[in-house]
C-alpha cells in the first residue's frame, strides 16, 4: 500500500482510543502491533500517538472524569475540508453536533458530530497532521466498517455529507453492504446491522487492524489480557475476528487469505 499524504475528502484518515488506563493499552498495542508510543503531551490534555516505524498510525488519550462520551472505545474519523460546513451537513441531514469545531493549534480542525442512524463520527481538518499516511498493512489501520440500524438513512447521511462515492456490494435482504470507493480503491463500508446487533448496542463504527495472522494475533491477545469476542473466521475480505483489549475497548483484525492475498508493503 503507498504512502498517502493527504487523504481523500470523506475518507477514514485517523483512528483514537479514549482509555481508562493509557499505560496498559500503550503497553497493549505496542506487543500486538508493534507500535511505539509518544509521551503524553500536556498541551493536548495528555493526548499521545501510536506510531509504527517512526510513523503516526494513531492516537490515544486518558479518560477522566467528566469527560464527554465514554471511556475504553475506538473512534474513527473521516477527512473534510472545511469541519464547519461538514458539521452544519451533518445537523441538516438528520445527525447531531456532539463536539463544535476546534482548531487543535496547527495541526487541523476536529469535530464529532453522530449520524442519522446515531453513530458517533468524528471530523479531521487537516493541517500539518494529515492523520495515518499508511493504511492497509500489517501493524495499520485497515479497514473502518458502520454497523448500523439504519441503513438507507446512513447510507444517504454519508453521502450528502461526506460527499462519499457509493457503490453497493449487496443489497439482498440477509446481507446489505455500501463501500465508499475513491478511483478504483474501496476506504470504507456500512453495513445494515439491524438483524444482528443485540439489544441496547446502538449503531457503531469499527476499525479493522491489520495483522498477519489473525489466529496468532488473537493469541497474543487474551496473553496480554483482552478477550475473544468473536475466532477468525475465512471471508472473501480477508480472515477476519473482533476482540477487545486489557481493558475491553473492541476492534477487530483483519489478516490476508486466499481470498484476500496480502498487498505489498508500502515503499
Amino acid at each position: 500500500m503507498p504512502t498517502r499524504d493527504t487523504p481523500p475528502i470523506g475518507a477514514p484518515c485517523w483512528v483514537d482510543l479514549m482509555t481508562s488506563d493509557a499505560d496498559r493499552s500503550r503497553a497493549f498495542y505496542g506487543t500486538l502491533l508493534g507500535w511505539s508510543s509518544e509521551e503524553p503531551n500536556p498541551e493536548f490534555g495528555g493526548y499521545f500517538n501510536f506510531t509504527k516505524n517512526g510513523v503516526r498510525e494513531a492516537g490515544g488519550m486518558q479518560w477522566q472524569s467528566g469527560m464527554p462520551g465514554q471511556a475504553n472505545i475506538w473512534s474513527v474519523y473521516l477527512a473534510s475540508d472545511d469541519a464547519g460546513k461538514t458539521v452544519a451537513a451533518a445537523s441538516a441531514n438528520g445527525g447531531q453536533v456532539l463536539v463544535e469545531p476546534m482548531a487543535i493549534a496547527d495541526l487541523g480542525t476536529m469535530a464529532v458530530v453522530s449520524d442519522a442512524g446515531g453513530a458517533s463520527i468524528g471530523v479531521w481538518q487537516p493541517g500539518t497532521h494529515p492523520g495515518f499516511r499508511r493504511f492497509g498493512e500489517a501493524g495499520t489501520p485497515s479497514w473502518f466498517e458502520l454497523h448500523t440500524r439504519d441503513y438507507d438513512a446512513a447510507v444517504a447521511f454519508y453521502r450528502d455529507v461526506f460527499r462519499w462515492d457509493t457503490h453497493a456490494v449487496s443489497d439482498a435482504p440477509e446481507f446489505r453492504y455500501t463501500t465508499l470507493a475513491n478511483g478504483d480503491e474501496f476506504l470504507a463500508g456500512i453495513m445494515d446491522a439491524s438483524g444482528f446487533l443485540a439489544a441496547g448496542v446502538p449503531s457503531h463504527w469499527s476499525v479493522y487492524f491489520g495483522v498477519d495472522d489473525a489466529d496468532a494475533s488473537l493469541a497474543t491477545t487474551v496473553d496480554l489480557g483482552g478477550a475473544v469476542v468473536n475466532p477468525a473466521e475465512d471471508t472473501p475480505y480477508g480472515r477476519l475476528a473482533t476482540a477487545t483489549d486489557a481493558t475491553g475497548a473492541e476492534f477487530k483484525l483483519v489478516a490476508p487469505n486466499e481470498a484476500m492475498p496480502a498487498r505489498p508493503p508500502a515503499s
